[in-house]
Formats: structure tokens, C-alpha cells, sequence
């Protein structure tokens, strides 16, 4: 009978200080800090070479850090003086390849994880979790890469970790895949009740996957929230344009209102003096005449457009000769040299005037 604790473990925070790693005189990590709170899953979103990787397997042991502190629950992995073995940190880990051993069946795969006496009913319970119960007996090879997948999930929660880390874990997986797994991952995750840290370079995959996003550029975490709070409200120009599009516009603010070429608005940030006015796409509203509901709308031209099915990113030229773009949904279609009408339509955020080396 296996000695493993039980599948749903009661999770921890886990608390990362001043961690740091080089590779050949290049700082890959400079000094990041996390918290993760008990069941949550948190994202480390950035650009390739962004040091979120060797993040991830500096917490799985499987690299040593040049300094900071790794604490998962009450154990403390790693400082000056010590480092606990990868195999001993009861920590799961989905990879990108899912590495499945070939050889063995499903459940060989998962009770692998467990040890070498596992119960037949815990493996079940594990891929019960990942809805793979049927598929037990059946060879990985078989298996479509969706399954794979859920698969190597399984394998990882079914020692009942207290932290699961999953790297880039859809990048293998054809695009339409992708969107489904993740609503299937999300579930799954939120079923274990198991404490997450998911490393990925797409921000869909970030925002509709996590709790909190943390924002990684260069070895630190630049700004950590919620999808909406990061998305909505980026700390920075770098924060927003890699989190899709966006528009600046130059503005200026006084006593809690901002005014920019599309009007004057009202705002929560204590800024005063010049600013930069950073609006994305889908907060332009449009239209063929003047909106009843809107008092400030502004004269404009189509001057692009691009088709997507769902919808459409038009470029509209405003008086001043800048372009800002508008997201709206496939039908009414638009085309160059459409005369409109456009107006603020959502949340615009508001940044110091960035110099020339901070618009990205």
C-alpha cells in the first residue's frame, strides 16, 4: 500500500527572496521576489531569455541559484548553506515534452510518480482528476497529444505535491488545441486545489489561466496582479505593449482629470503635468454618426483595415494626423475611407511621459 499523502494536499505559500542566477557573466535572474499564496496559480509571463525558466527550475532544484531563498510551506529549499535534492521538495513538474516514459501504460506513468508500490485506486483517483480514468491500460503511444498532456498532469499531482510547476506546457500542442486545453488545465488545477506556477511567453495563455500574472523582463518581475489589473492597468509602457496592443497619445493631467486628444476624463492617479495616455483598441468606441449616449466624439477616417473572422482591427486617423486603432466585432464592416465618428469607450491608463528608450 503506498505511503503517499493524500491527492489533495493542504497547500502552502510558497515565498521566493532576492533570487539570483548567471550563466557565463550574463545575469539571468537579478534578484526576483514572489509570493504565491496557498492554492493559487500564478504565471510568470515574458519574452524568451527573460530568466523565467531558470526561475522554474532553480525552485525545482534542477539548477543551483547564485543566492536568494526558496521557501515552499514551512521547508526551506535552498540558501548559502544548503540545496534539497530535486526528488525531496515534493514539488510536481509538467515539462514541455511531457516526458511520458514509452514503455509503460498510462497508469505506469503515474504510478511511476507515486513509487513503485502504488495502489492501483490512487492511480485511478489521479487520472479520475484529468478524466483519463478509462484510459488507464492503454499505451502512451495511443494517446492524442491533448491526452499526453493531461497524462503528465496526472503524474504530477498524483504524489500530492505542495507546489506544481508547469513549463511552457501547451507549447507542443497545435493552436486550436491549445485554447481548449486551457479551460480543461484550469479546471483540473482548481479541482486539486493545488498551489501553481505556470511559466509561459503567451500572454492568452497567462490571462485566462492564472490568479495573478507576474510580469518578467530582464531577471525581475516588473509588476504582479490579477489578468484584468495587469491588462488594464500596466505599470509600465513595457507591461502594456506585451500584453498586446496599444495606443499612446500625449496628454496631461491636473487635480485627478487627464485630457488627451479624445477628451477629458476623470482618474484615480495622483500624476500631474505631462503624460502619456495609453488606450487599447478595444476601448475606441466607432460609429457612422454621433452616439446619443456619448458627449465627446471626435470627426475620423478609416484609413486600415484587418479582417480577422471574429472580428476587426480598424486604423483610424484622428484630426491631429495620429492614428489609433479600434477592435470592434465583425459586422458592421469597415473600410478605408469611412468617415466616423470615435469616442473613449473603456478604461485608459494613464504613465509618466516616457523618454525614448521606455516605448517599446
Amino acid at each position: 500500500m503506498s505511503t503517499a499523502p493524500p491527492l489533495r494536499t493542504t497547500q502552502r505559500a510558497v515565498s521566493i527572496v532576492g533570487l539570483a542566477k548567471s550563466f557565463e557573466g550574463s545575469r539571468a535572474v537579478d534578484g526576483l521576489a514572489l509570493e504565491v499564496g496557498a492554492g493559487e496559480i500564478v504565471t510568470l509571463l515574458g519574452p524568451s531569455g527573460c530568466g523565467k525558466t531558470t526561475t522554474l527550475r532553480m525552485i525545482a532544484g534542477l539548477e543551483r541559484p547564485d543566492a536568494g531563498t526558496i521557501v515552499v510551506g514551512d521547508h526551506v529549499l535552498n540558501d548559502l548553506r544548503l540545496a534539497v535534492p530535486p526528488d525531496q521538495r515534493r514539488i510536481g513538474m509538467v515539462f514541455q515534452d511531457f516526458a511520458l516514459f514509452p514503455h509503460l501504460s498510462v497508469a505506469g506513468n503515474v504510478g511511476y510518480a507515486i513509487g513503485r508500490k502504488a495502489a492501483r485506486s490512487r492511480v485511478l483517483e489521479a487520472l479520475d482528476l484529468v478524466g483519463l480514468a478509462d484510459f488507464a491500460d492503454r499505451s502512451v503511444h495511443e494517446l492524442s497529444g491533448g491526452e499526453q498532456q493531461r497524462v503528465a498532469l496526472a503524474r504530477a499531482l498524483a504524489p500530492g505535491p505542495d507546489l506544481l510547476l508547469l513549463d511552457e506546457p501547451f507549447s507542443n500542442l497545435d493552436a486550436s488545441l491549445r485554447e481548449r486545453l486551457r479551460g480543461e488545465v484550469r479546471e483540473i488545477l482548481s479541482a486539486a486545489g493545488v498551489t501553481t506556477l505556470l511559466v509561459t511567453h503567451d500572454q492568452e495563455e497567462a490571462l485566462s489561466l492564472a490568479d495573478r500574472v507576474a510580469m518578467m523582463n530582464a531577471g525581475r518581475i516588473e509588476q504582479i496582479g490579477t489578468p484584468e489589473e495587469v491588462y488594464n492597468g500596466p505599470a509600465s509602457h513595457w507591461v502594456a505593449g506585451f500584453l498586446g496592443e496599444i495606443d499612446v497619445l500625449p496628454g496631461s493631467i491636473h487635480d485627478s482629470h487627464f485630457s488627451c486628444e479624445l477628451g477629458e476624463f476623470h482618474t484615480a492617479s495622483d500624476l500631474e503635468g505631462e503624460i502619456d495616455v495609453l488606450v487599447r483598441p478595444e476601448a475606441i468606441g466607432i460609429a457612422a454618426g454621433h452616439p446619443a449616449t456619448h458627449a465627446t466624439t471626435l470627426r475620423a477616417s478609416i484609413v486600415g483595415r484587418t479582417f480577422y473572422g471574429h472580428d476587426q482591427l480598424l486604423d483610424v486617423e484622428l484630426p491631429s494626423g495620429a492614428v489609433i486603432r479600434s477592435r470592434r466585432l465583425s459586422w458592421p464592416t469597415w473600410h478605408p475611407g469611412d468617415q466616423v465618428r470615435v469616442w473613449l469607450d473603456g478604461p485608459a491608463n494613464v504613465l509618466p511621459r516616457a523618454g525614448a528608450d521606455d516605448v517599446q
